[in-house]
């Protein structure tokens, strides 16, 4: 079945369009973290210079070097990708702390785990169907965090 008429381009090739994006993305994820570029730099084992260059979206996009910059910041490899892809920085900011863009990751990488040649007996529908209703979930508990309301209970009651 093919998926619904939506295109999420693979942001692997990086066309120039990518590099502004990708810099902006890196320096609102390190000015978040309130850290300096030599900072990063150091934490990433590289010259400033060559940090500088990585940081302005310079070369091509280099998956090693996102992951050494996700660990420099504490932020989220995946959701910087998957910014990339929905050609956007507010997700990897959003996903920076609760890392859910990597969690997402694991919980597929766990499904393929466990099922195998399976996974691909499964109907793209109900794979979405799920993933709708799971991130339908997640949004409710979000909306719920934000502005609490009587569903919550008693202040400071466990859910």
């Amino acid at each position: 079945m093919p998926l619904p008429d939506r295109k999420l381009p693979l942001p692997a090739d990086q066309p120039s369009g990518r590099r502004p994006l990708l810099s902006r993305i890196l320096k609102a994820i390190r000015r978040r973290r309130g850290l300096l570029s030599q900072e990063v730099a150091d934490r990433m084992g590289l010259p400033l210079r060559t940090y500088e260059h990585f940081e302005a979206g310079g070369g091509r996009l280099n998956l090693a070097r996102l992951q050494s910059f996700a660990e420099a910041t504490d932020s989220d490899a995946y959701a910087i990708v998957a910014s990339l892809a929905f050609g956007e920085i507010h997700f990897a900011l959003r996903c920076a702390d609760n890392k859910a863009m990597t969690i997402a990751m694991m919980a597929i990488q766990d499904l393929d785990r466990e099922v195998g040649d399976d996974l691909a007996l499964l109907d793209a529908r109900r794979i979405l169907h799920e993933f709708d209703a799971a991130c339908g979930r997640l949004a409710e508990e979000a909306r719920s965090r934000r502005f609490p309301g009587p569903r919550d209970g008693p202040a400071g009651s466990a859910r």
